[in-house]
């Protein structure tokens, strides 16, 4: 059974290398949070989602955090490529993905497999999740988690 989370949930640990040194969650306490996992540097989609939350960045008033399963010297060079100002984790052995539920069965062209299931979490500054989504379509993402982290900022 694949684990997924939920409002209120405590969000899960990691220590991770990034294009900016290790990080931690701990690193991030009292501040807003936003994990996003997707499958693949350098594809269309994945390029379009980092572009968005790299336009939207400035105005999010929130760490931004991308993973994936792709190498350190893959998301260095998509980084550069794309002048991308927030760290982006390397996540080869897939666990920070399982860990949020982030890895599961996908299916494409009629074939079953194992994969990244593009998916992003807002953290609130007590580190809990304030917003689970699974299942999101590249396209238009980043607008609709900058929405919802403004909805979720201005309940406090």
């Amino acid at each position: 059974m694949k684990k997924v989370l939920t409002v209120g949930d405590a969000a899960p640990t990691f220590s991770r290398p990034s294009t900016h040194g290790e990080k931690r969650l701990s690193d991030y306490a009292g501040q807003w949070l936003v994990l996003y996992f997707y499958p693949k540097d350098h594809t269309p989609g994945c390029t379009t989602e980092a572009c968005d939350f790299r336009d939207m960045l400035p105005g999010m008033n929130a760490a931004v955090l991308g993973i994936s399963p792709d190498s350190l010297s893959s998301h260095e060079k998509f980084s550069t490529d794309y002048q991308l100002p927030f760290p982006l984790i390397a996540d080869e052995d897939h666990q920070l993905a399982e860990s949020y539920g982030a890895w599961g069965e996908k299916k494409n062209y009629g074939k079953t497999y194992q994969g990244l299931i593009r998916s992003t979490f807002i953290i609130n500054p007590e580190g809990k999740i304030a917003a689970a989504m699974y299942n999101v379509k590249a396209t238009g993402h980043a607008e609709r988690v900058r929405k919802e982290l403004s909805e979720l900022q201005a309940q406090i």
